[in-house]
């Protein structure tokens, strides 16, 4: 990001296993969200990187074609099966914005949100912005309170005040990854990434976004293995988060809360320091 604000080169990247009901379709509305950004002069450049997780149905052909039709479309494929936090990880190490947005294949959320969570990094200055869901019930009951006690239990072990902290839209600037590297190989790398970046004092933006659950396909993230998994991952990053020093900063970090920009009364702004 240069000294306007501006970003010159922004990456979005799609972790994907046996997605082939939406590898184009993400693609697409990513590629048409950020060419809007650039006629704009919100963007210089973008680049969007699948990283096709070993799948078995037709990700991987469907990718490399789209790849193959435009340079600003780049896969890396994975030799083997390494989960959510894998492929996240493998984003992180391969794309090379100085802004990246990392979310899921079934797009959770409007592509058009991109370009606000923009003008949000931008005007407060802020190193990462993190959505929330602002209604859930499309999810079935069950997720929904898995997700309930998810947050409420990171927000006891960690204190943090993230709503959302599982949710795939993660609006980040590249000193923030370089800085607070996730290690964890399982679903808990969203979470993860929200803690060491408030440990380590970089100023956190939530914005509320409208949520649309998967329609085609089948999410594994409340199964009990990756449950499991997520719960020693937390224990584990408690530990070391004991030797971990915040960054230097020229002011100290906050949490923000943003309204939600509709017609309706909303929500007011709410800081937590």
């Amino acid at each position: 990001m240069n000294r306007s604000g501006k970003v010159e080169l922004l990456s979005v990247f799609f972790p994907m296993w046996n997605e082939e009901d939406y590898v184009e379709r993400a693609v697409r509305a990513a590629e048409e969200e950020c060419r809007r950004l650039v006629d704009i002069g919100e963007i210089t450049a973008y680049e969007l990187v699948i990283i096709d997780d070993c799948s078995t149905d037709r990700t991987a052909q469907i990718a490399d074609a789209l790849a193959a039709a435009d340079l600003r479309i780049r896969v890396v494929h994975h030799a083997v099966n390494r989960g959510l936090g894998g492929s996240i990880k493998t984003g992180f190490d391969t794309v090379r914005g100085d802004v990246v947005l990392y979310t899921d294949a079934d797009l959770p959320f409007e592509m058009l949100e991109l370009g606000r969570a923009l003008r949000v990094l931008r005007h407060y200055e802020a190193d990462m912005v993190s959505a929330y869901r602002l209604d859930r019930t499309g999810e079935g009951p069950r997720r929904a309170v898995y997700s309930f006690v998810y947050n409420n239990l990171v927000k006891a072990a960690f204190g943090t005040r993230v709503r959302d902290i599982n949710f795939a839209f993660k609006l980040v600037r590249r000193h923030v990854l370089e800085a607070a590297r996730p290690v964890s190989e399982g679903s808990f790398i969203d979470a993860e990434l929200v803690i060491r970046a408030q440990k380590l004092g970089f100023h956190i933006v939530q914005i509320g976004v409208d949520y649309f659950p998967r329609s085609r396909g089948v999410s594994t993230l409340s199964s009990g293995s990756v449950i499991r998994r997520m719960l020693a991952e937390m224990r584990q990053l408690r530990t070391e988060l004991a030797g971990i020093t915040p960054v230097s900063r020229p002011a100290p970090p906050v949490l923000v809360s943003l309204p939600v920009p509709r017609s309706e009364p909303s929500e007011p702004a709410s800081i937590a320091r």
